[in-house]
């Protein structure tokens, strides 16, 4: 199969390329390099089965490929924050021009949406028939909601042509070759613990996470995209559920590091509560995350030291 990853140059959209590539398929990476970063795919930017295409899918494009795995929009609060406009036209304008392309195409396309599209949930774990609890005006609308117009848009293109359409609602993802500069929790606290600093947390530390490490996540994408006759939504992720003062303890401890934690206030509308149902990927694609987050966590922690 040849294959389009949009946003193909950032953490997930990099991996994801490799383990297609991995598995025999053609690779067309598309990236505005807003986030995303060369660096990514250097491992096997020479390979002949890969291509690089920087392109920002709000215009059209036009290719040959076989199917598309659609994952470009910034993902962590500091950078679809500072580009709210950009952002939320990415997930709109980006997921029309795609699905366009895959109805002219007649091939199958896969959104890469996720669990900020249940908000700051009043219910856990997580399922996929929760309809949400987002604030549609908040700092955080451009990539909720813009998220959840695009799983609109999705579902709409199927019901109206036909189109073989797949929606992955994706829960917090860790591993290498996360953005040093992009915010999000595992990230920041390994770089603050490596550095000597100290592990800034928003609110009393209290809320909660499931993080999934990459190598799972990936998976589960392109078990998603080779199943027949399953659209979803469907969760991945993985359903350990933690504290984020847990993260911080674990990884200083990991680390050796001498830091404190510092307590800032919680930003607005962050989500108290995050852990999915993965229900549904175990019954429908055999699929369940597998790498502990103590395993996970070493690996990452082993990447930004050459980092740092």
């Amino acid at each position: 199969m040849r294959y389009l990853v949009t946003g193909g140059a950032g953490f997930l959209g990099s991996h994801l390329s490799q383990l297609l590539l991995n598995q025999g398929h053609d690779v067309l990476a598309v990236d505005n390099l807003y986030t995303g970063s060369k660096d990514n795919f250097q491992e096997f930017r020479s390979h002949p089965r890969f291509e690089f295409l920087r392109h920002d899918i709000t215009f059209p494009l036009f290719v040959e490929v076989d199917g598309i795995f659609n994952l470009a929009c910034p993902a962590s609060p500091v950078h679809y924050q500072k580009f709210p406009v950009q952002t939320i036209k990415t997930s709109i304008l980006g997921s029309i021009n795609m699905l366009g392309l895959a109805k002219r195409l007649r091939v199958p396309i896969l959104q890469a949406s996720t669990s900020e599209v249940y908000g700051d949930p009043e219910v856990s774990p997580q399922r996929e028939d929760y309809w949400g609890h987002v604030n549609p005006i908040g700092l955080r609308a451009c990539y909720d909601e813009g998220k959840r117009a695009a799983e609109s848009l999705f579902f709409d293109y199927q019901r109206q042509f036909g189109l073989d359409i797949k929606v992955a609602r994706i829960f917090n993802t860790y591993g290498p070759k996360m953005s040093i500069d992009d915010g999000r929790v595992v990230s920041n606290f390994i770089l603050q613990a490596l550095r000597g600093e100290d592990l800034t947390l928003f609110g009393d530390g209290s809320q909660t996470r499931s993080f999934c490490y990459v190598s799972d996540l990936v998976e589960g994408l392109v078990r998603l995209m080779e199943s027949s006759n399953i659209s979803g939504p469907i969760n991945l992720g993985n359903e350990h559920e933690v504290t984020i003062r847990y993260i911080a303890e674990l990884v200083i401890a990991k680390v050796n590091s001498k830091s404190d934690l510092i307590y800032l206030p919680l930003p607005s509308d962050d989500p108290k509560q995050r852990k999915p149902d993965t229900s549904k990927a175990q019954e429908l694609l055999g699929w369940k995350a597998g790498i502990s987050l103590d395993q996970g966590l070493n690996s990452t922690i082993d990447y930004f030291r050459t980092k740092v």
